[in-house]
């Protein structure tokens, strides 16, 4: 599998440092235009382009992997298509359902698939709680809380993250984790509610609490950006009829009505060193395993399909600022 990573910022060298433990993938050349993206192109010892025509005219590419910045994700995924690779671009895959759309499209058209990195999919804990709601063991989920806290994200003051039109901002860049997750478990919510708050200098908000209605089943979640040293928090509780699902810090565990307590396996076996301010894990290299194996089959992603890509789209543009 010849893989083309096209952005080499944060997750361009997350995919690159898990692509050297897939075996049968390889990254052939690369796709940057700074003297940051030539000195670790060096560094890694692959040929970089300008742009992703003069790679795939020069390198036999069978997987195009954008890593690039958001807003530039639609027109690097058509370029694709246009040049007929299967294409990976990380999430989110757009900041709106007509760009998605017409993504999806242009893969159709040229025979190939469109993969979207929603990372959260292929984590061991999301395995715990999908495998919990599908097996029906504590029975039907009545209410689930996802939480997603950081401080503020310093390090790019002033970028592109920090720009509505480029990044959708907080919503699209770290709620969309757990909106993504409460799709592939629930469906598309019927109803959508939310509160905003932050500090009147800054140019967006810092903080969102979001209510998902369902039929019988009520989800809420809570994302932020917080002016606060705080550290990152990432945790969810689902109640059921007959039990509970919690994951926090110290891991997941059920505990059933009868008392019974299951503590769940989600010791990474292999971690992967992620080369930015991620420890290693095994997230990634499950991931790009999974979309690697797909292009090689030219089969669509069963753990992100389209649907679900589509249904987190259309629900984030619903939520104004």
């Amino acid at each position: 599998m010849n893989i083309a990573l096209v952005g080499l910022g944060g997750m361009g060298t997350v995919h690159y440092m898990n692509y050297q433990h897939i075996p049968g993938a390889n990254v052939v050349a690369v796709v940057g235009t700074t003297e940051a993206d030539r000195a670790k192109a060096g560094a890694w010892g692959v040929p970089i382009y300008p742009t992703l025509t003069e790679l795939c005219g020069a390198q036999a590419v069978d997987l195009v992997d954008i890593c690039a910045p958001t807003y530039l994700h639609r027109q690097l995924a058509l370029e694709s298509f246009a040049l007929s690779k299967h294409t990976l671009t990380e999430k989110p895959v757009a900041l709106r359902l007509c760009d998605a759309e017409a993504m999806y499209d242009a893969a159709d058209r040229a025979g190939k698939q469109l993969y979207v990195g929603q990372v959260l999919q292929f984590t061991l804990e999301t395995e715990a709680l999908r495998t919990v709601v599908r097996d029906g063991r504590y029975g039907k989920p009545l209410d689930g809380c996802f939480e997603r806290l950081t401080a503020a994200p310093r390090w790019t003051q002033g970028s592109w993250l920090f720009d509505r039109s480029r990044s959708g901002l907080l919503p699209f860049d770290l709620h969309i984790h757990d909106l993504d997750l409460i799709v592939s478990l629930f469906g598309k919510p019927e109803t959508v509610a939310y509160t905003a708050t932050g500090n009147a200098d800054k140019p967006y908000r810092e903080q969102y609490r979001f209510q998902y209605g369902y039929p019988g089943l009520t989800v809420c979640a809570e994302a932020a950006w917080f002016n606060a040293a705080i550290p990152f928090t990432a945790r969810w509780r689902v109640y059921f009829e007959r039990g509970m699902l919690i994951q926090d810090e110290a891991g997941v565990r059920g505990y059933a009505a009868d008392g019974e307590i299951t503590a769940f396996d989600t010791e990474e076996p292999v971690k992967i060193p992620t080369g930015i301010n991620l420890p290693p894990t095994g997230w990634f290299l499950r991931e790009l395993t999974h979309f690697t194996q797909c292009a090689a089959q030219g089969k669509p992603s069963e753990r992100v399909p389209r649907e679900q890509v589509l249904a987190v789209l259309e629900v984030l543009q619903r939520i104004g600022d």
